[in-house]
């Protein structure tokens, strides 16, 4: 796409958001480099190898190479850059912070580019850190650079569609200028630009997040007492989410979420607030809901099982969400931890995630075929809502389990035509 306001950007960071940013950047028109510090990374993104799952992403990198560079130098990642947008992660620290390490050494990188016009930050951040920012550009004799917040809101699977059609594209600045000039970055973007100050801007995007996990941890309270009334959560919340104040979304009922954002940004919403004196304690309890989620499914397939000592037990998914290869804080490792901790033989299916820590999952089996890992099991779970699963002929698998029992942890399958094919059918907020 040609673009007459194209600009030079350096963008800071090759990870989810840092990639997905720079690709729609230079889609827009925009002359990028990409800089990451770890070269085996930077080595395969030149090669136009993107080193995780996300539909769409490698077709950007490949079709843009005249405007997307990748390099491990930072000095090269600023020539002649006219913004730079730092997207490195802020992962929690054992206090629960958000720790903010790798923004300061980018901004270390920055204070060296006196020809910057504005510095933007997308990583998720705590309020305040603009302010530092700021005073850390003005010490260094920067005060001329503008400064934004400009949180994202895309969610993985999806992240590319929802840069270039977002439902809003938030822009915190101070001065007009920097507005105008972030603002302007976005022009062929499909989406509204909402300005506003640096502080409302940070807490935007740590606030949305917190409201879709206390969504969510409704749902499973709701599921809760749905199985012990008779109830069922699909058609409760069916019903719920057609009420146009309340809408559809973030509202099934499964084994909880998981992912890079939501436990970390509810964690340092907490933790923000605790510093300050203050007790969110509707943002506890969501928590606290969340982190029994997969333990209460386990302890029912247990009850079931009568014990998971000796016994084969299938996780159907790895990966946090269908649609992606990300395992970071995702239920199954709870769930595989639990399941080894009793005893179980633990097998394992996904079609994309990636394993990057070596426990719990040293200590499984994985297979490429869901029904070679069904073969012989006398459990299963549904981890990860897979549109594979639906496709399986579950009569057929029935017959090769040894005991043909399954836990249907994201109400993936119907209950009838599974119980029709000879399981035992177990599912969340449904009796």
């Amino acid at each position: 796409m040609d673009n007459p306001a194209s600009r030079t950007i350096a963008v800071f960071g090759a990870g989810y958001i840092g990639l997905v940013t720079g690709a729609c950047l230079a889609e827009l028109g925009h002359r990028v480099v990409v800089r990451d510090i770890v070269p085996a990374k930077v080595e395969a993104l030149s090669r136009g190898e993107v080193p995780f799952h996300e539909p769409g992403l490698s077709e950007l990198v490949l079709g843009n190479t005249e405007r997307l560079r990748f390099t491990l130098d930072a000095r090269e990642a600023l020539v002649g850059a006219e913004v730079a947008y730092v997207c490195v992660d802020t992962p929690p620290t054992p206090a629960g912070d958000a720790d903010l390490s790798r923004v300061h050494a980018v901004v270390d990188d920055l204070v060296s580019a006196p020809h910057l016009a504005a510095v933007v930050v997308k990583s998720t951040v705590p309020i305040g850190t603009g302010d530092r920012i700021r005073e850390r550009l003005d010490r260094a004799g920067l005060s001329h650079v503008g400064y934004a917040a400009n949180p994202e809101f895309t969610a993985e699977g999806k992240a590319v569609s929802d840069f270039l059609h977002p439902d809003r594209i938030i822009v915190g600045a101070d001065d007009d200028a920097t507005a105008d000039l972030v603002a302007d970055l976005h022009r062929d973007v499909d989406g509204p630009v909402v300005r506003m100050d640096v502080h409302s801007a940070e807490l935007a995007k740590l606030t949305a997040n917190a409201l879709l996990m206390t969504r969510i941890s409704f749902a499973n309270e709701i599921a809760t007492l749905c199985e012990v009334t008779g109830a069922d959560i699909e058609k409760v919340m069916g019903v719920v989410g057609m009420d146009p104040r309340i809408g559809p979304h973030f509202l099934r009922a499964g084994l909880g979420w998981g992912g890079s954002c939501f436990p970390k940004d509810g964690v340092a919403l907490k933790q923000l607030a605790s510093n300050d004196g203050l007790h969110l304690q509707l943002l506890t309890a969501v928590i606290e809901v969340n982190n029994l989620q997969p333990r209460r499914a386990l302890q029912r397939l247990k009850d079931e099982l009568g014990g998971f000592g000796g016994k084969r037990v299938v996780m159907l998914g790895m990966a946090f969400k269908a649609g992606t290869d990300d395992m970071r804080q995702a239920p199954s490792a709870v769930v595989a931890s639990r399941l080894l901790a009793e005893g179980a033989e633990v097998r394992c299916w996904d079609p994309l995630a990636r394993v990057t820590e070596p426990e719990p999952w040293a200590r499984t089996t994985r297979y490429d075929d869901p029904r070679e890992a069904l073969a012989g099991a006398h459990a299963a779970i549904v981890v990860t809502e897979w549109p594979q699963l639906r496709e399986l002929d579950w009569a057929d698998v029935a017959d090769s389990m040894a005991a043909p029992v399954l836990f249907d942890g994201r109400n993936l399958l119907a209950p009838a035509a599974m119980r029709a094919a000879g399981f035992t059918y177990l599912s969340v907020g449904r009796s």
